[in-house]
Parts: C-alpha cells; structure tokens; sequence
C-alpha cells in the first residue's frame, strides 16, 4: 500500500478532487499555503494499493497544468527597505508528489 501526497494549485484543486471521486479514489483535501509566492494550495492525501498508483497519477497529471505567471520582484536590502525591481516571470501549477510506503493501515 501506498500514501500519495499531493499538493496542487488551488486554481487545479477542484478538478483533480472531482476526477478522483470519479474514479473511486478516497482522498483527505488539506488547504495548504506554499512558501515561495505564498499563494493557495491544496493537498492531498490519498491511500492506494501499489497497483493503483499509476492511475492516480494519472489523474492528478491529467488536472494539474503548470502555468506562467508575472510575480513582482521586491528585494528587501541590509536596512529593510523594499527595491522594487521589474516583475519577473515564473513557473506555477503542476503539481508536487511525493509517494511513500504505508506499514500499515487502520479504520477505525
């Protein structure tokens, strides 16, 4: 068995939630906020036996497109003033998976 750890964009969030109900998969959503741009972000949880695992990802590839983004570029100098420079561009979306071995499951 395995543990499946998501975390998506909340912009993808609810279609990747919506496609895995509709394939049987159980999921646990977590609102979740990222450390670089400080936006949204959802993970998930999702228990799967081995076999399963390709076709969750599936889903979640299928429902998470990276896209790009204009973010400003603020530097804070050595005596905390902010230098505004010109926006930069950046890669966001997709989404990060970590998959992990399960010991053991229990349903109480």
């Amino acid at each position: 068995m395995k543990l499946i750890i998501a975390v998506i964009s909340n912009e993808d969030a609810n279609k990747v939630q919506k496609g895995l109900i509709n394939e049987n998969f159980f999921a646990t959503r977590l609102s979740t906020k990222g450390g670089f741009l400080r936006e949204g972000n959802a993970t998930f949880l999702i228990g799967v036996n081995d076999e399963k695992v390709p076709e969750a990802l599936d889903i979640i590839e299928k429902y998470s497109k990276r896209r790009n983004k204009i973010v400003p570029n603020a530097i804070v100098n050595e005596f905390g003033a902010f230098s505004a420079h010109l926006p930069i561009e950046v890669s966001v979306g997709g989404a990060t998976v970590f998959i992990v071995n399960v010991d053991q499951f229990v349903k109480v």
